[in-house]
């Protein structure tokens, strides 16, 4: 059995590849404890979470448990692809968003390397989603998160992304 690791706030933890290692830490009764989402200076113009983009959706992830952030998000039609449908492009902009800002909460700044999404569901425009995500593992200057988009409690799609620590400019 590979050993994986998470982090907890800032300290690399082992955890098992199994089925714990697909679901969110700390989600077993523990209380929400939101805490200010941390975005990044560098991060500032993103179309998804960036304060200085007057396009931006506004995303503002907050913690609530154990390496888990999420955010709630109001749809609406101009996201859609087929008439009444969340755009596919958009399903993974928003997980691939919450896994980075699931890093940045550990205090990393890190590029999506890899992405893979999972659609299992068609999601409807013009309703309020959950966008939820946490760290599979970590191998710094690598590593793997996991997030989610729930609909009504369902899981509608789902990510898995491999992510880089950002360098920084000299």
């Amino acid at each position: 059995m590979a050993v994986e690791e998470s982090i907890s706030n800032g300290k690399v933890h082992p955890v098992d590849g199994g089925e714990s290692a697909m679901k969110p830490a700390g989600q077993s009764g523990a209380q929400k404890r939101p805490v200010q989402s941390f975005t990044p200076d560098s991060h500032s113009g993103c179309l998804l979470c960036g304060k200085m983009n007057p396009w931006s959706l506004g995303l503002c992830f907050e913690s609530t448990g154990e390496n888990v952030v999420e955010t709630v998000v109001q749809l609406n039609r101009r996201l859609q692809g087929y008439n009444g449908i969340l755009h596919g492009g958009v399903i993974g902009s928003l997980l691939d968003a919450a896994m980075t800002h699931c890093l940045f909460h550990a205090g990393i700044e890190a590029v999506t390397g890899d992405l893979h999404v999972r659609f299992v569901r068609p999601v409807p425009c013009d309703t309020k989603v959950t966008v939820r995500s946490w760290v599979l593992c970590s191998f710094p200057p690598l590593y793997s998160a996991r997030a989610e988009l729930l609909f009504e409690g369902h899981v509608m799609a789902w990510g898995e992304g491999k992510f880089a620590r950002r360098r920084e400019k000299p």
